[in-house]
Formats: C-alpha cells, structure tokens, sequence
C-alpha cells in the first residue's frame, strides 16, 4: 500500500459511525490494524498456494483464506 487514507476523512467517517468518544489517534489505530489483516492475509495465503504446490499466489487462494478467517472472526 503506497497511498495511505487522509486523516481527516478517516476521523469523519469514523465519528460519523459511532456516537464515542475517538481518541486522538484511533485512525492510525484503524490503519494499523488494516495492515495486520492484510499482512495475515497474504502469509497465510502463501501457506494456502505453498500446500497446493503453487508457485504463485491465486485469487482461489487468497479467497479461502479470507472465508476461513471471516469465520473465526465472527465464531
């Protein structure tokens, strides 16, 4: 990710969404926890492509490991 989301956008939709207190820092909060995701994501959908015998990492991947963690997320 080279581009990250401006600050005070960020804030906006944030304080629009909920009616709390944000603290002062809760968007780079919301960015980091982004890229641990998205870093999580890609490890472990190298491990997924690496199982498979894949040199590369495919969309099937990537897809099936995104359900699995969707479900321990909200199970």
């Amino acid at each position: 990710m080279s581009k990250k989301a401006p600050r005070a956008t960020l804030k906006f939709h944030m304080k629009k969404n909920a009616d709390v207190r944000i603290g002062k820092n809760a968007d780079l909060m919301a960015q980091l926890n982004l890229l641990v995701v998205l870093h999580r994501l890609a490890e472990e959908s190298r491990v997924k492509a690496f199982e498979e015998k894949s040199a590369t990492i495919k969309d099937h991947h990537v897809r099936a490991v995104a359900k699995k963690l969707l479900k321990s997320v909200r199970g």
